[in-house]
């Protein structure tokens, strides 16, 4: 049977890790691209895009499709980038808990 006071210290601190890991999420930065770098969002790794340059060159009012296509694309790059990143801080966290269970996993009643 698992003590319950040192999971309960592990839960703590786990707890605490994880709202480390939210807030230097919220603070990171990441970039996206497209076009080569024609366009490019910045955006926190928690996903609050900060800023979008667009390269003069690619502005075509009669190809306003084009742009569009590169907007979307500097922004799903940067959503990759930013779950890459969160994947790399919150991953060590999703091992849960030691349950006192066998290596395979908790086992909870048994």
């Amino acid at each position: 049977m698992p003590d319950m006071g040192a999971l309960l210290q592990q839960a703590q601190a786990m707890q605490e890790q994880l709202m480390n890991a939210q807030a230097e999420l919220a603070e990171t930065e990441v970039t996206g691209q497209a076009g080569n770098g024609l366009v490019t969002v910045t955006q926190t790794a928690a996903g609050e895009v900060r800023g979008i340059s667009i390269d003069p060159k690619v502005v075509d009012p009669s190809d306003v499709e084009t742009l569009q296509d590169l907007i979307l694309g500097a922004l799903s790059s940067a959503a990759d980038n930013a779950a890459q990143l969160q994947a790399e801080k919150m991953g060590p966290l999703a091992g849960g808990l030691d349950m006192g269970g066998a290596p395979g996993g908790p086992q909870l009643g048994a």
